[in-house]
């Protein structure tokens, strides 16, 4: 279940949350991933949200349709999410966080400090 916010749309959150399942490997590249109907029961939004997600995804060459079978993560799925999201990452939200760090006098080392550590503890 997704925890919807007002950030940006429904269609994008789902979609969102579809990224992740391809990231993790959830859903491999080239495997067949739920239907659209699944997908809206799983995180309880409209099947035409969801068909919206599915449009954006494909759009960005993440997922395909086998006509009659259903949808497939792509070859390439997984790189060009990583690719856009970490964009987006480095345009959008590290500047946030630096700005944030620097208000708060949290130097570099810090930072990197912190960073290591939470690496360490995904592991």
């Amino acid at each position: 279940m997704i925890q919807f916010d007002s950030t940006s749309a429904i269609y994008l959150q789902v979609a969102d949350y579809m990224s992740e399942k391809i990231l993790t490997d959830e859903w491999s590249e080239e495997e067949r991933i739920p239907s659209i109907r699944e997908v809206a029961s799983m995180v309880q939004v409209n099947p035409n949200t969801v068909m919206r997600s599915y449009a954006h995804l494909q759009e960005n060459d993440v997922i395909y349709n086998k006509r009659g079978v259903g949808y497939f993560v792509s070859e390439q799925g997984k790189n060009k999410i990583k690719q856009a999201k970490r964009e987006e990452f480095i345009d959008t939200k590290l500047p946030r966080l630096f700005h944030e760090a620097a208000l708060l006098s949290v130097t570099p080392e810090e930072l990197s400090h912190l960073y290591s550590n939470f690496l360490g503890d995904q592991q």
